[in-house]
């Protein structure tokens, strides 16, 4: 059987395409039991997120041509709309591939965690369903092993890369806890997105989305459990806020040192951690002059960010050869599985002929005769029929100079060379 991948993702496809092909989560258990009736598919697994569609199957067959043609109908679309975006990877690539998915080096965010739960909601999803075979399944559990030891043995995870990411991690150096504190994200756009994710995976107490479209702002805050205002409204929830984010395409300031220092002083001096994450700024560069609040630019946490990166990329390079090793050992794994089915016929063809000559022996016994003469009959028996058919094989082996599966036969036997 191979093992195949076919997908696409953040490199090789516009958010345009990669947003038609993604499959929900409801979606997904009708998918997969659609996709494994499909001929020549024996296994099948699916990975949807906004970055990446794939399809993880295992094959009797070459079925890229079904696969694709598979998806175009699943998804109401002509294989043209999206099949030069594809690639694929068969056995060996598809295993590597999927180790460096689920540990982070094929995301957008080199090193990001989030991959890898959702590695494993895929997996828990194909086993729900019942497309999981034993190929399959060991592979997932494999690239769980693999990922987990590039997190634990290298610093791929370690460092922020980016300026969302770096602010939180900021926020939690000042605040430690941030289950009682409330954070104002002031925009609406990819940056203060990320700067919600993040904030909420860390248990923020209260979020507030202001956004001059107040629509905007609505639909992001109910994603994180939030609450909405436009920018009208900022002044007076201003003081309640522990941690502001800002990060929006105004021209002008959106807080100047007044608000703020009247914020400041409605908070009894209680600290305010405040970041700056647009350019040109949303906050006015002399609040960083008033006592009590921390403010930081976009270009404070670049630089952060930067020496970041360039940390989780040379730890990238030991994943890569931590992966190379997982590879090598799951296709070791691979190569085994080809030998079982002859492992265990071996042994049942053993089994049958013991039973049959066992059964000799103890009707011997039954018939009065002597306890060392049925296992004499028996031990003899029992040998002559077990190297009956690998003795004819051997003797036509050297009839016909078949020296390698003579060679073979030593080695298989573990006989010793005679001198």
């Amino acid at each position: 059987m191979a093992i195949i991948t076919l997908g696409l993702n953040h490199n090789t496809a516009p958010v345009s395409v990669r947003e038609r092909l993604v499959f929900p989560t409801e979606r997904v258990m009708d998918a997969l039991r659609k996709l494994s009736r499909l001929p020549g598919i024996e296994e099948a697994a699916i990975l949807s997120t906004c970055n990446r569609t794939e399809l993880y199957c295992g094959t009797a067959h070459d079925t890229r041509r079904e696969l694709v043609d598979w998806i175009a109908h699943e998804q109401g679309l002509e294989p043209a709309d999206f099949q030069s975006y594809l690639y694929t990877h068969t056995d060996s690539a598809t295993i590597r591939h999927m180790f460096r998915v689920a540990s982070g080096l094929d995301s957008m965010v080199l090193g990001e965690p989030q991959i890898l739960g959702q590695m494993k909601t895929a997996y828990q999803a194909a086993s729900d369903a019942g497309t999981l075979g034993k190929t399959l399944g060991k592979l997932f559990q494999h690239t769980f092993a693999a990922a987990k030891k590039v997190r634990t043995d290298t610093a791929i995870g370690n460092s922020p890369v980016s300026v969302a990411f770096a602010a939180v991690r900021l926020a939690k150096r000042i605040f430690e806890d941030l289950s009682n504190q409330t954070a104002i994200l002031i925009g609406a756009g990819e940056t203060i997105e990320l700067t919600a994710r993040h904030l909420t995976e860390n248990r923020l107490g209260e979020l507030i989305i202001a956004n001059r479209t107040y629509d905007r702002a609505h639909s992001l805050a109910q994603q994180f459990n939030g609450f909405a205002i436009s920018l009208a409204e900022l002044p007076r929830h201003l003081a309640r806020a522990d941690i502001i984010v800002s990060s929006t395409a105004s021209q002008l300031p959106i807080l100047g040192k007044g608000s703020v220092e009247s914020a400041i002083r409605a908070r009894r001096h209680k600290p305010m951690f405040m970041v700056d994450l647009a350019v040109p700024r949303d906050i006015e560069p002399e609040v960083e002059q008033l006592r009590d609040v921390y403010l930081y630019t976009v270009d404070d946490l670049r630089n952060t960010v930067e020496e970041n990166l360039r940390s989780r990329q040379e730890a990238a390079k030991q994943a890569e050869e931590i992966i190379d090793i997982e590879v090598v050992h799951f296709l070791g794994w691979l190569r085994a599985q080809g030998a079982t089915r002859t492992i265990r016929d071996t042994r049942e063809q053993a089994e049958r002929l013991r039973d049959q000559t066992l059964a000799q022996a103890q009707r011997l016994l039954r018939a009065g005769h002597p306890p060392e003469e049925a296992l004499q009959l028996l031990a003899h028996r029992l040998t002559n029929k077990l190297m009956h058919a690998p003795s004819a094989q051997l003797r036509q082996a050297g009839i016909h100079e078949r020296h390698d599966l003579i060679a073979a036969a030593r080695e298989l036997f573990q006989l010793k060379d005679s001198h």
